[in-house]
């Protein structure tokens, strides 16, 4: 073997970084291998907003995420609370009753300690005031259990945790692909890394694999999610290609969860096929509820309005994608302008304007003009106007009538001006993955622990299934990376007292 670690974590985000911060606690040597280049590096963590989603009692516990939370801040704001019983009932009610549930109670009875854990690794966290509150009556409120960002994003969770790991004496290795798992019938023995000058063999007694899931492999995507799937704009990075899954499946790890499922939401049309840094998730469209959504027949085809847009962002990508031309058209009037998030003001947007219906409607390309106009003619006279718009709560401003209806937050369009973007779908993560226990080890397909292989972040199936609630992505890929950083530095010890066999050659395992 040319080079030997204690533990290799294959992957460069917030699950894999967690994973060899809470592996090196106990004096491991820990190497991370980061397929991309520096200036790429984070996966799918880079390009999020830093929303994680936890339980808290209320701003006591805040403020031990957050000790910079000032009086005037919570005299002028409603943080409520967010229980685990809540955090529960949520992941049953978008998962269908179908999340694992040991995998659930590990993310839900960890959250709150394990961004405590982060906090104290140095990651910086604040309220979420621009997205997820409004001003009502002088005060702020947040509503749909998420009040939490880390301090600069995505980009700034990951920069934190990076500083965090290089403080540890973690060794991180940029442009190094793992291509192999080093797997002698018995136990996981190390991996194969693949850099720009040259592959070599990396030994080691643990492999924690966080390497993300197969959004970013257009093949991949067509196999598991379905004709049309190749379509799809990739939201994150172009290096999730589903290298963990591969190598593991290849050893014979056991495959769990929703594996034609995925989170996937509406994207601005014209993105480029993957992420970009420069604008993060800018390309999101994500204020729907509060307008309307039309296809290429020039009719709406969702309740906008059905929950929270925390609960049906991540699902409404798959219903933008199976439309004709695979497109929508989000329509919103004078009254809610104010209301649309940041995303919507960023240079790189399609987007129309007009002063009135019948001047936008032949501006919104792909799209029936006349059915578009008599559609929202019989939107607006649906609308029960006797129930008041509140935006901080499901206000049951809804239509009557309708064959697509909305529950929630129905605004009549007829102040102008009217503005209209175009959306595509943006694939974020894969739902399907790899089966582990409850100490993140991956299992064979006899469920007993492959010795010496975890799991942790996008790549462990079986926790979503069909939808996600907001929030839950960052915050499972830090559960379940402490966890498996954890539990491999504990095996160490029995790992090491087993002689490993010869490693089967290169060409038997490719």
């Amino acid at each position: 073997m040319s080079e030997a670690a204690d533990v290799i974590v294959v992957g460069g985000g917030n699950a894999a970084l967690c994973a060899a911060l809470a592996a090196a606690e106990s004096g491991a040597r820990v190497v991370v291998l980061e397929r991309a280049p520096e200036a790429e590096a984070g996966g799918n963590s880079a390009f999020t907003a830093g929303a994680i989603r936890f339980a808290y009692r209320g701003v006591e516990d805040l403020r031990a995420v957050m000790p910079d939370l000032s009086d005037d801040e919570i005299a002028r704001t409603d943080f409520g609370t967010y229980t685990e019983d809540q955090f529960f009932d949520d992941m049953f009610r978008v998962t269908q009753n179908r999340t694992d549930p040991a995998l659930c109670e590990t993310l839900v009875r960890s959250s709150f300690p394990t961004l405590r854990w982060m906090r104290d690794k140095g990651v910086r966290f604040q309220p979420i005031y621009s997205r997820q509150a409004f001003k009502v009556d002088g005060k702020f409120k947040f509503w749909g259990g998420l009040t939490v960002e880390a301090w600069g994003g995505g980009p700034g969770l990951v920069a934190a945790l990076t500083a965090a790991c290089r403080a540890q004496g973690i060794d991180i290795r940029y442009e190094s692909r793992a291509v192999r798992l080093l797997y002698d019938g018995r136990a996981v023995r190390g991996v194969e890394v693949k850099t720009p000058a040259r592959r070599y063999l990396l030994g080691g007694a643990t492999v924690i694999l966080a390497s993300g899931g197969f959004e970013a492999d257009p093949e991949m995507r067509t196999r598991y999610l379905g004709p049309g799937w190749e379509l799809a704009k990739v939201r994150g990075a172009r290096f999730n290609g589903g290298d963990g899954i591969k190598m593991a499946l290849a050893i014979g790890a056991a495959p769990a969860g929703n594996w034609s499922g995925c989170h996937a939401v509406g994207w601005d049309f014209n993105a480029p096929e993957f992420g970009d840094l420069a604008v993060g998730d800018g390309f999101q469209k994500h204020s729907y509820p509060f307008g309307v959504m039309v296809n290429a027949a020039g009719r709406r085809f969702v309740d906008e309005g059905a929950d929270f847009r925390n609960y049906t962002y991540a699902k409404y990508g798959r219903v933008i994608l199976a439309q004709p031309g695979n497109f929508a058209w989000q329509i919103f009037d004078a009254k809610v302008l104010h209301l649309l998030r940041d995303e919507y003001r960023i240079r790189q947007v399609t987007k129309r304007r007009a002063e009135t219906l019948e001047a936008l409607a032949p501006q919104l390309d792909g799209v029936d003009a006349a059915a578009f106009l008599a559609g929202i003619r019989a939107y607006n006279a649906a609308i029960r106007r006797d129930i008041p718009f509140n935006p901080n709560v499901k206000d049951g401003r809804r239509t009557e009538g309708l064959a697509v209806p909305k529950s929630n937050w129905a605004n009549p369009l007829e102040d102008p001006p009217f503005e209209a973007y175009q959306v595509g779908c943006g694939i974020t993560f894969t739902f399907g993955g790899l089966r582990i226990d409850a100490g993140a080890r991956v299992l064979d397909q006899d469920l007993r622990p492959i010795p010496g292989l975890y799991a942790a972040g996008e790549l462990v199936g079986g926790l979503f299934y069909f939808n996600y609630p907001g929030g839950t992505g960052l915050m499972s890929g830090a559960v379940f990376g402490k966890l498996a950083g954890t539990t491999a530095s504990a095996d160490l010890p029995a790992l090491r007292h087993n002689e490993p066999a010869a490693l089967l050659p290169t060409s038997s395992l490719a």
